[in-house]
């Protein structure tokens, strides 16, 4: 298997530490950068397989490295941040994060979530490689699992890896309802402690980009979860 790269962006140069050795002591490569422009230069220059981002860092912050990265990759992003407040970590998961840890944090706990994102990831190119993945048509949307690409009425749609991982599962199977707890683990692959708010962030900004007026694509089904209304 390659070795996965892993890219550190803090401008404490201790915490960049702590996080490499720990990282490195599990096999992966790293690549440490004290700064937010330096953060995109890495990945639009090497093969970057997840990024561990600091929100507060010169040049350019977490959230804006974070859009300048998903305007072209797919990548895993964790937030690494002091910020500790439930509107902070909805932000940043808004914004395109697929995990947020605050600090102080367990290094342990922080390459359990790194293995966890690189199994995902490995798990979803592999699934895109498969012909079985159909493009998914509904109600003037067009979903493309191998572009990653969502087009209502010819218009792109732009989603974050996470929001299309939701859509295009709930779309592929219309009319079926699905609990919170299916969705998270089926999307996120783990278990689903604390996970609730984190769907539901997902599938309000979901529904808010999709722009679907009186007939939602993503109906609630109160007290069971949500489904596909294509």
């Amino acid at each position: 298997m390659t070795q996965a790269t892993i890219l550190i962006a803090d401008d404490d140069t201790e915490i960049a530490d702590l996080i490499a050795i720990h990282l490195e002591q599990e096999g992966y490569r790293t690549v440490k950068v004290a700064d937010g422009a330096a953060a995109v230069h890495a990945v639009q220059t090497q093969p970057i397989d997840l990024a561990v981002l600091d929100i507060m860092m010169p040049k350019l912050d977490g959230h804006e490295v974070t859009r300048q990265i998903r305007e072209q990759y797919a990548l895993p992003i964790i937030f690494l941040s002091a910020k500790t407040s439930d509107l902070d970590k909805i932000t940043g998961l808004i914004i395109g994060a697929d995990d947020y840890m605050t600090k102080p944090f367990n290094p342990m706990e922080l390459v359990a979530r790194v293995k966890a994102q690189l199994r995902r990831a490995l798990s979803l190119n592999g699934q895109q490689r498969q012909a079985s993945n159909p493009v998914v048509e509904a109600g003037g949307l067009l979903i493309d699992p191998d572009k990653r690409t969502v087009l209502r009425y010819g218009q792109i749609i732009e989603l974050t890896p996470k929001e299309f991982d939701i859509l295009y599962l709930m779309a592929s199977h219309p009319n079926k309802v699905f609990s919170a707890e299916n969705l998270f683990r089926q999307v996120w692959g783990e278990s689903y402690y604390g996970g609730g708010n984190t769907v539901m962030v997902h599938i309000r900004t979901l529904r808010k980009k999709l722009g679907e007026g009186n007939q939602p694509f993503i109906k609630t089904v109160w007290g069971v979860g949500y489904k596909f209304n294509g």
